[in-house]
């Protein structure tokens, strides 16, 4: 009987997670299954695959966490998605690859460190009043600032925070809050489901642990559905999985905010056959992975 692994977060507590609505469907192809936390001391040897799900801490332990994951990468197990496609991700200057490959992007400016000037020339830089400034290497909106030209009392937090450490700036969209961020699920490079990030109130960030809500999107709209394959397309490789973040620009495109390839929320509960579905591929990769070794 083969065995897989979700790496997750040791603390679960006020994490929206749902990836045990996968286990059931994988039991049923005869996998044993279960989730352990990513920095728990573990014989990665007696799985066959680890599926990196929800380590929703690994930013603050980005070293440890890399070691982990070669420690994965040199055991007998199959690691989804793989260690160069997350080394490659884990860095937002990914964004900027993709651009140069013809993707839009919210437009991005790149700081080493930063300071007061180079706060007051990103406004003028993106014509923007308001802006968004987080790291290079984040994730849960972990350091993430909505910074307004005129309260410049609010600059202190992010200054210090980014004195020596690189980050990005971006206008800020009002689209986040007027509509919200639309994600969309590819398992395979396949399209599962989309849905609709919305912001809580008086907040900026869409994820459910900010007090953001979801909505199922059905039938997504072609320009959405034709930029994140574009976008898709622009990977270095296929993914097991990935999730692809975008907003409406005033020019009615879908600008790329983000493509998620290492733990993204793949929001289950919002398809009810994306967890059988995403069983199935993996099920089919074990299966592909087995016959080619004896070919």
């Amino acid at each position: 009987m083969p065995h897989c692994a979700f790496l997750s977060i040791a603390n679960t507590d006020g994490w929206f997670i749902d990836d045990d609505l996968v286990h059931p469907h994988l039991r049923r192809l005869g996998w044993e299954v279960q989730n352990i936390p990513w920095n728990q001391p573990t014989d990665w040897n007696t799985f066959d695959l680890v599926i990196i799900r929800s380590p929703w801490d690994y930013q603050q332990h980005l070293e440890e966490f890399l070691e982990v994951l070669d420690q994965i990468e040199q055991s007998q197990a199959t690691l989804l998605n793989s260690l160069d496609l997350v080394r490659w991700n884990i860095h937002k200057g990914y964004l900027f690859e993709l651009e140069s490959k013809g993707v839009e992007l919210v437009p991005t400016l790149r700081f080493e460190q930063l300071n007061q000037k180079t706060l007051k020339d990103a406004f003028t830089q993106l014509n923007s009043d308001q802006l968004i400034v987080k790291p290079l290497i984040g994730a849960n909106a972990d350091d993430t600032f909505w910074i307004k030209e005129r309260e410049s009392k609010n600059w202190e937090k992010p200054l210090k925070i980014f004195e020596n450490k690189e980050g990005m700036i971006q206008p800020f969209m009002n689209a986040v809050v007027e509509e919200g961020e639309f994600s969309l699920m590819y398992f395979e490079g396949k399209l599962s489901h989309s849905i609709l990030k919305t912001v809580g109130q008086g907040d900026f960030r869409v994820q459910e642990e900010h007090g953001g809500g979801v909505i199922a999107i059905p039938k997504p709209e072609d320009a959405l559905l034709q930029a994140a394959e574009k976008a898709m397309k622009a990977l270095p490789e296929s993914p097991c999985y990935a999730r692809v973040d975008l907003i409406r620009t005033l020019g009615n495109s879908f600008a790329l905010m983000e493509l998620e390839l290492i733990e993204p929320c793949l929001y289950f509960r919002f398809d009810e056959n994306s967890p059988r579905v995403f069983a199935e591929q993996l099920d089919r990769f074990w299966k592909q992975k087995i016959s080619t070794s004896r070919t």
